[in-house]
């Protein structure tokens, strides 16, 4: 890559589910880099997910942090499971930036349940974000990505979207499904100068991970386990012998998928996991 504080100038990013977590790491990393941004977030919680999810506040102070950057930022709430308001979202980047560039289908939740007690409001609430919400993201972005020429697209998957693990039917559904579903679109745009690429995190450091009822599932035989309590079970997920990874780590390998130099690296998964990958098939 170039130099890195211009990698991106000119360049404009959409990042969806950027109010906190991952999403804000891979915004900010952006626009140090010289990129406009489009942010989006539900900032609503739901029964189908059992911690509290972004705040239009929170959304609020990233588009701040932007702008202290000295970027452009066009900043919606708009639930990615809604392809008509994220469609306008898109056709209003195009029209006051005149291009999205990039975009990185970050949106995610997670709903831990055992089957044999599976709500509906669980599968609906993490396959309709992190399935229905990234091909919403695909279709909204492409259209105008073809038609131009270019574009960089970064789906988020997971570790356990080639493993998996008890309770987490939904969730891995949804993240084995992402990968398909982006290794597709990547076939269908190889010929418009557009990537798709996934990325397959491990445990960060989220409170997506951080959250007291992940706790009470991990460890059900203690009234109010810490973070102390599951970190040691959290990081049997991992082969390195760390429980949780920052979100930087996975904004790293973001830029490096979206970069102009990354022009015939497409449809392939690279994994920020500490090595949970080794566990899976080639």
């Amino acid at each position: 890559m170039g130099n890195e504080n211009t990698a991106f100038e000119g360049k404009v990013a959409l990042v969806t589910g950027a109010a906190r977590g991952q999403g804000r790491s891979h915004a900010l990393a952006f626009a140090e880099r010289g990129a406009d941004l489009v942010i989006c977030d539900r900032c609503a919680d739901t029964a189908g997910v059992a911690y509290a999810l972004g705040t239009q506040e929170e959304l609020a102070e990233t588009a701040r942090l932007i702008e202290g950057l000295g970027r452009k930022v066009i900043s919606a709430k708009v639930d990615t499971q809604d392809r008509p308001a994220l469609e306008q979202l898109v056709a209003r980047a195009e029209e006051e930036f005149g291009h999205v560039d990039i975009a990185v289908a970050n949106a995610g939740v997670s709903g831990m349940s055992p089957i044999t007690e599976h709500s509906q409001a669980v599968w609906d609430d993490v396959v309709g974000t992190n399935l229905t919400g990234v091909f919403n993201t695909l279709a909204a972005v492409a259209p105008g990505m073809a038609q131009r020429g270019y574009g960089r697209i970064v789906t988020v998957s997971s570790m356990l979207g080639r493993s998996s693990a008890p309770t987490q039917a939904a969730y891995t559904a949804s993240k084995w499904g992402v990968i398909g579903m982006s290794k597709s679109v990547a076939q269908e745009l190889a010929h418009s100068g557009v990537t798709v690429n996934i990325v397959a995190p491990g445990n960060i450091d989220t409170p997506m991970v951080r959250n007291d009822n992940l706790f009470r599932t991990i460890r059900p035989d203690l009234d109010a386990p810490t973070w102390d309590d599951v970190a040691p079970i959290l990081g049997m997920l991992h082969a390195q012998p760390v429980a949780i990874l920052d979100p930087a780590e996975v904004t790293r390998a973001v830029l490096f998928l979206t970069d102009e130099a990354s022009a015939h690296i497409t449809g392939i998964v690279i994994p920020v996991d500490a090595g949970a990958a080794t566990r899976t098939s080639a």
